[in-house]
């Protein structure tokens, strides 16, 4: 019997796949974390024998050479990319042989990159399985804006080819199993969706029910701006990453705390939105883990500035390292556990308020304030607060000095956002509070929604 785990990254919206036969297993798109793996590897008493990229990523560090070099697995990646380490090269059609049961055939699939491909498991007594990657995605499709603008039109049309060509060669009852498409940015729209196949995405998903033209003039119109650290994953996935480093980062003392914000580097707390308004030490940044951590920190923080994590265990500092190695951000400069308190020493703690919508609309009726929106483009474009202010979260930190001056009210659609924002204009000297509400609830509280002209 043949069994398919998906390994989930919910904080990157990725899926790896473990596949397995009950005698050996194969690997699809592993993480840089690697021990996942190994350890489902290590319960079933199974040997991987086979890696497999569906292309080179463009939002997280690959884990697959350092599993392939762990395990003496063979690794595949297309011929045609310009890898710098040693890997078993596959092309269109080729089939590779994985134990006596499983057959895995390349099939090429470009659109997300140009040598995307994606990989069909055949095996006795069940349908076929199809790990699309970055290709046909639950009702949607991987974005082909990542290699920049002017390969995007060429890609998008490949990619509505290649949704076709798997909805053509594969039957209904074929498994889709994609790596994107669960939050992440790789994907140009978002599914809820938890298992799909080839039957459901031809009667439901955009690239198979629409006309061409209709299909790329819609997905184009939807693409928003994606991860700044995507610039930095190419280049690393095609040098060949070696496995990470995950032992415990130096700790730090108050006084190296302190020395370390007025430097310049990012000291980021690690707590909840709530706690960390209720009291922090002044000049921290807010990332919490209970969100999309890596990928707003990834997306902000310069590359290459050193980073110091503060938890309230050692277990949070350990999580918030194995969430930034899959981006490449290999070791912090330090940690430190426990609370604020601790942390900030002599100082006082910082704090700002939190609020509702109800209460941001109560107050404009006394006072002037400064409505400032971090949604990203497309989010304002399809409703915002008359009068905010409006700067996506990414570009905050380089156009602080752009707001306003008096008491800054900052909002997203949800809270997380709007907190790593008020955290940035609390380092900065601005009197903030932080809209920890859902946007939805901006219309039912009185507050002037408008849409922004097309």
């Amino acid at each position: 019997m043949i069994e398919i785990v998906a390994i989930d990254t919910p904080t990157l919206g990725d899926r790896s796949y473990f596949v397995t036969d009950g005698e050996v297993a194969f690997v699809i798109d592993p993480q840089r974390d690697i021990d996942r793996v190994l350890e489902l590897a290590e319960q079933r008493d199974v040997e991987i024998l086979d890696v497999f990229e569906t292309h080179i990523h463009n939002d997280y560090v690959t884990g697959g050479l350092a599993l392939a070099r762990a395990t003496g697995a063979a690794y595949h990646v297309n011929a045609a990319d310009p890898v710098a380490f040693e890997h078993r090269a596959v092309a269109d059609g080729d089939v590779v042989g994985v134990g006596t049961r499983m057959r895995v055939r390349a099939l090429a699939t470009p659109g997300h990159t140009f040598t995307h491909l994606a990989y069909v498991l055949d095996a006795p007594g069940r349908a076929p399985a199809v790990f699309t990657g970055g290709s046909l995605l639950y009702g949607s499709t991987g974005r082909p804006d990542l290699l920049g603008p002017a390969h995007t039109h060429e890609l998008v049309t490949a990619q509505y080819g290649s949704a076709h060509r798997l909805a053509r060669e594969l039957p209904d009852d074929a498994e889709v199993f994609p790596t994107h498409g669960f939050g992440s940015f790789c994907s140009s729209t978002q599914s809820e969706a938890e298992a799909s196949t080839i039957g459901r995405e031809r009667r439901t998903n955009p690239v198979l029910t629409l006309e061409e033209k209709e299909y790329v003039e819609t997905l184009l119109a939807g693409l928003d701006a994606w991860p700044a650290y995507y610039a930095q994953m190419g280049p690393a996935n095609s040098a060949g990453p070696e496995a990470p480093d995950l032992s415990e980062p130096r700790r730090a003392d108050a006084a190296e705390l302190r020395r370390r914000i007025e430097a310049g580097e990012w000291v980021v707390d690690l707590r909840t939105r709530t706690a960390f308004a209720a009291g922090h030490m002044a000049g921290t940044l807010n990332f919490g883990l209970d969100g999309a951590f890596a990928t707003y920190l990834g997306w902000l923080v310069p590359w290459g500035t050193p980073l110091t994590l503060l938890g309230e265990t050692p277990e949070d500092v350990a999580a918030a390292q194995r969430e930034l190695v899959r981006i490449g951000i290999d070791r912090p400069a330090a940690s430190a556990t426990g609370g604020p308190e601790r942390w900030a020493g002599e100082e006082r703690l910082a704090s700002f308020p939190r609020a509702s919508f109800d209460e941001l609309a109560a107050v404009r009726h006394h006072r002037p304030v400064v409505v400032l929106d971090v949604r990203r483009a497309n989010e304002w474009a399809a409703s915002h607060i008359d009068g905010a202010v409006h700067i996506p979260l990414q570009d905050l930190p380089r156009r602080v000095d752009e707001l306003p001056g008096g008491e800054v009210w900052v909002h997203c659609q949800g809270g997380y956002r709007a907190s790593v924002a008020a955290s940035f204009l609390a380092a900065a000297g601005r009197r903030v509070v932080a809209v920890d509400d859902a946007y939805d609830a901006g219309a039912l509280a009185g507050l002037p929604v408008v849409a922004s002209a097309a």
